[in-house]
Parts: C-alpha cells; structure tokens; sequence
C-alpha cells in the first residue's frame, strides 16, 4: 500500500478496439493535498484521462480501457457513479452547461440531496462551503446574474458539498476574465490549505501558479512537464 490518494498504473485507453490509441500506458502517482497541473495540446487525451479517473469513462462513455485507477487504495472498475461523486467532483470549461438552478444555494444543495443526506447535514455542508470560498454573498443569488469567475465559484462549490477529497477543474478559467480567474486562483489557494487533492487541466501555464507538479500529456504519454509546449 502506498500513499497516493490517486494512481493510475499502465493507463490505456481506445474507443474501440481497432482505433488508435488516446492514452498510452499513462502512471501517475498524486498524494492527498497536492495540486497537480496536467498540460497538453488539444487532442492530446486531457480530457480523457480525467474521464477515466472520475469514473465517466466508461460507466457514461463507451471505450476499451487497459491498466488499473485506483482511488483512496481501491480500484474504481467495480466503483459506481453514485459511489464516486462522494469522492470526487469535476468542474468543466462552461459555468453555464453544468449550474442546474436558478439559486446558488439550490444548486449547491443538488448534490448532497441526491446522496440522501439528512436536510440539517446539507445546510451545515452549504455552510462549511460558503465560509470556506467565501462566498455567503452569492448563496440566494441567480448564478445567471453573475459573472464568469462567480459562476465557476458556485460550480465549485457544488462539487464540494458531498466533502468530495479529490477536485479536478477541466479548464475552468478558460472563459472567464482576468477578475474571474484571481477569484478562481484564490480558491485553489484555500482548497490546498483544506488539503484537497486537485487536479487542473489547463493549457495557460499562469493557471498553475498553485500547481506542486505540471506534467505533459502528448500523444497519449505522460510525463513531468520540464520545458515548453511546441
């Protein structure tokens, strides 16, 4: 047993079984707290890795996968969705394809709700959430009234209310201004303090100012990123 709360050994994945392949025997090793950057041209197979690592691949998408994920010291092939969102939440590119609500706290409620956590431990969790982003302002605010940046704050929130250990951010700051990305980068600040294990896809390298490792993804491989992207 070692103490990587994430592992990936001998990763490799392929839509079918006569396509090329998008990750080539991918290993990688996170430990509890850590913030890890993972870069990489578009078509690299970024977003594919972290579908196999929150469980999306394959129990949502179809695909043939090689090697083994472990989370938490467990093998997540015989884990279900349901079972995996309690430790591990995903926030994607566009704010506005994954907020449900038309009220932050309804949205940040969604989650534990669906988990059939008692109404006392969803409001305490809210709670935790609100004063750990510092975001009790927006709570019975409209996330369609918001900005970019806000949007993406209660989208993280609402991952962190089930008290997921792992958060992964697909490109979260990607479309959302400079003011936006400082509120983004604020919270990772405060998520590493709370020693959560976060992963950050991310093609701007001044995303990853919080990042303890950056690696490269290209052309299916994996390795630490030491240099520039071509």
């Amino acid at each position: 047993m070692n103490n990587y709360i994430i592992e990936t050994r001998n990763l490799s994945f392929r839509y079918r079984q006569d396509s090329p392949l998008i990750l080539d025997h991918v290993n990688l090793g996170i430990r509890k707290g850590e913030v890890v950057g993972i870069v990489g041209l578009s078509g690299s197979g970024k977003s594919t890795l972290i579908n196999i690592i929150n469980g999306i691949i394959p129990k949502r998408i179809d695909g043939v996968i090689e090697g083994d994920v472990i989370i938490k010291n467990e093998n997540i092939e015989q884990k279900e969705l349901h079972e995996l969102v309690t430790t591990i939440g995903t926030v994607f590119q566009d704010p506005d394809c994954q907020i449900l609500f038309s009220c932050a706290e309804d949205e940040m409620a969604f989650a534990p709700e669906n988990l059939c956590f008692e109404r006392m431990e969803i409001f305490d969790s809210i709670d935790k959430v609100c004063g750990l982003l510092d975001i009790g302002r927006l709570r019975d605010k409209n996330p369609n009234h918001m900005s970019g940046g806000e949007k993406q704050l209660i989208s993280i929130a609402s991952v962190l209310t089930p008290d997921v250990d792992i958060v992964i951010l697909d490109e979260c700051m990607s479309q959302i201004d400079e003011r936006g990305r400082l509120l983004i980068k604020d919270t990772l600040k405060k998520l590493k303090e709370k020693g959560k294990t976060v992963i950050m896809i991310e093609h701007d390298f001044s995303n990853l100012e919080t990042a303890d490792t950056i690696y490269l993804l290209d052309l299916g491989r994996l390795s630490e990123f030491d240099g520039e992207l071509k």
